[in-house]
Order: C-alpha cells, then sequence, then structure tokens
C-alpha cells in the first residue's frame, strides 16, 4: 500500500500546531504554579503569628474559663490569605492542553491513516504516540484527582519530547517491516504506552516529593526555604509519595502485561519466547525494579525519600530503554529508523 503524502504532511502541521499550544498551556501552567506560591505563603505564615497571641487568664479563674486574648489593633491584625491573582490561569492551561492534545491526537491519527497502520513502527511515532497518551493520561487522571499543579512538569516532558521526534527521530512515513505487522503491534504497544505515560506522572510527582521533602526539612530545622515559592501551593511529600505509590500501582500490572505480550509475539515472530534482545533485557530490567519498589514500600515499609528514589531509578530505566537501547543497541528490535 502507498503512503499518503498528503495526510503524512497534514500530520505534521498537526504536530506542530499541537507543540505551539502546548507551549501556551506550559506557560499557563507556570503562571498559575506562581500565583497559588504567591497566595499560599502569606496564608502559612499568619498560622504562627496567630497561634502565637498569648492567652488571658482572669484572675482568681479556673483553668477551665482561659479565653484568647482580643486581637491587637489594626496594624497588628493577622493578615487574610490574599486574593488568588491568577485564578483563571489554570483554568487556562487546562483548556489549552486539551486543544494541544486534541490536536496532538490528530496528528497520531492521521500519520497512521496514511501508511494505513498503527501509527507507531519507528522511534519518531513511537515519541509522538506516546507523548499523546501522556498528555490523555494526565487529562483522564484530572478528572478524578485536581493535579493541575503537576500540568508544569508534564506538558513541560511532552514538549520536550515532541521537539526530540521532530528535530532528531523524524523519519518519514513509510510501510512496516515484517517483523511488525502483526495485530500483536497494537496490543504490546499500546498497553506500554499507558504504563509509560504512568511511569511518568509517578516519576513527575517522586521528583516534587524530594522537593518537598527537602523544604519540609529545611523548615523544620528552623531555616525557611528561599527558593521554589511555588511549592508552597503543592501538597504536603507524604501526600505526594502517597500519589505516586498509586500510580505505579497501577503503571506496575500494565507493565506486566507488555513484557508477557512481547514474549508471546517473539514466539509467533521468531520461534522462541526468549531471545535475550537487548530491549527484552531492558524491558525486564524494569519490571524487576518496578517490583523491588512496590514491594519494598508496601511490605518493608520504605516510604518518604528511599521509595521516592527508587521509583526515580525505575524512571531511569525506561528513559535508558528508550532513547539508549533503541537507538544504539543491535537486535532484534531494531527499528528507530534513525
Amino acid at each position: 500500500m502507498a503512503v499518503e503524502e498528503t495526510l503524512a504532511s497534514a500530520s505534521n502541521v498537526l504536530v506542530y500546531s499541537a507543540m505551539t499550544v502546548y507551549t501556551a498551556a506550559l506557560g499557563a501552567f507556570a503562571l498559575d504554579l506562581a500565583g497559588r506560591g504567591a497566595a499560599a505563603r502569606p496564608a502559612r505564615a499568619a498560622v504562627p503569628r496567630a497561634a502565637a497571641r498569648p492567652a488571658v487568664v482572669p484572675a482568681g479563674g479556673p483553668a477551665a474559663d482561659v479565653e484568647e486574648a482580643p486581637a491587637g489593633p489594626p496594624g497588628d491584625e493577622v493578615p487574610a490569605p490574599p486574593a488568588r491573582r491568577w485564578t483563571n490561569a489554570a483554568g487556562i492551561a487546562v483548556s489549552l492542553t486539551w486543544l494541544a492534545f486534541l490536536l496532538h491526537l490528530a496528528g497520531v491519527v492521521t500519520r497512521g491513516i496514511s501508511a494505513g497502520r498503527a501509527p507507531w513502527g519507528n522511534m519518531y511515532e513511537f515519541s509522538v504516540a506516546g507523548a499523546v497518551v501522556v498528555t490523555g493520561t494526565f487529562l483522564v487522571v484530572l478528572q478524578r484527582r485536581d493535579i493541575r499543579y503537576l500540568g508544569t512538569f508534564v506538558v513541560g516532558p511532552v514538549l520536550l519530547t515532541l521537539g526530540l521526534a521532530i528535530t532528531v527521530l523524524y523519519t518519514p512515513s513509510a510501510q512496516l517491516v515484517p517483523a511488525l505487522q502483526s495485530y500483536w503491534l497494537l496490543i504490546h504497544v499500546s498497553v506500554a504506552f499507558i504504563a509509560s505515560a504512568l511511569f511518568t506522572l509517578g516519576f513527575s510527582t517522586s521528583v516534587l516529593q524530594l522537593v518537598q521533602h527537602r523544604r519540609e526539612d529545611a523548615r523544620a530545622a528552623g531555616r525557611e526555604p528561599r527558593r521554589g515559592r511555588f511549592m508552597e501551593a503543592l501538597p504536603s511529600s507524604a501526600d505526594l509519595e502517597r500519589s505516586a505509590y498509586r500510580l505505579h500501582v497501577v503503571a506496575f500490572p500494565l507493565w506486566t502485561f507488555t513484557v508477557i505480550a512481547g514474549a508471546i509475539w517473539a514466539e509467533h515472530a521468531w520461534g522462541r519466547y526468549w531471545n535475550w534482545d537487548p530491549k527484552e533485557v531492558w524491558s525486564f530490567v524494569i519490571w524487576v525494579v518496578y517490583a523491588g519498589y512496590l514491594h519494598a514500600r508496601s511490605t518493608r515499609g520504605w516510604d518518604g525519600r528511599r521509595a521516592a528514589w527508587f521509583a526515580i531509578a525505575g524512571y531511569g530505566c525506561v528513559l535508558f530503554n528508550f532513547l539508549v537501547v533503541n537507538v544504539f543497541f543491535v537486535g532484534f528490535h531494531s527499528y528507530s529508523g534513525v
């Protein structure tokens, strides 16, 4: 089947358009984050001042009659939390992300239609399709939980991935090599997309958890953090750690299915379930690292920083598998097109 060049060109235009809108969404998310931090700091600072007011005990009165001292003069009033200056920034950012997602998705679909196949036959297509799954997963989770604070740390990597795909990994639309012409391509790779997207969200959350943990430690030692004011608006490190754990709990079974489906496909394509191919080995390494993380987190009580670093190590393996193994290692999975 011949490649439809008009649709392939339209796909490129749609991807470029999505990148433009993603850039605007990234700016809006950053603006919202800065506004949240500016509003949260005075509100947090007001609590110690209110708590520091001495109580007034009436002379000769019982201890049960202790009352709080009345408020001081107007100049000493505890400031109320300021109105959020950037109330609309988050809504604008989410709307722009939805628009970018739709343009991005249209670019992926037209790329597939142009070649009459699933649009993930090489590194360029895998990058673009994987990035749209990351955005889609973020938007789906956003419908259940308010994770707009993650917007900057999701849209930013998506934009970087698209930039890398366009400038370094781009491959013209073409037909699949014979080994990939199977229905297992749709099953195996689509599940890998979703698992990788959840791993990406978990990684971003774990990084924020470490930053928040450091700020909390500094504050406990009596030092006020000077940088990263936007972190004031984020959940505590404990809450971030629990969110990261939940994301990984969902992602791990999907990655398990990815490895098993890949083995079944390998048997169909090459006659063996396992070939010690670099891609197979590193996919299994990823599985082992995340299995260790979940085991340590759930049974050994590894939470806090140790759990975060374990999860980050797992995502480092994901990146190595994607950016190094796919490009520089020769094996049965050498389909990068670079």
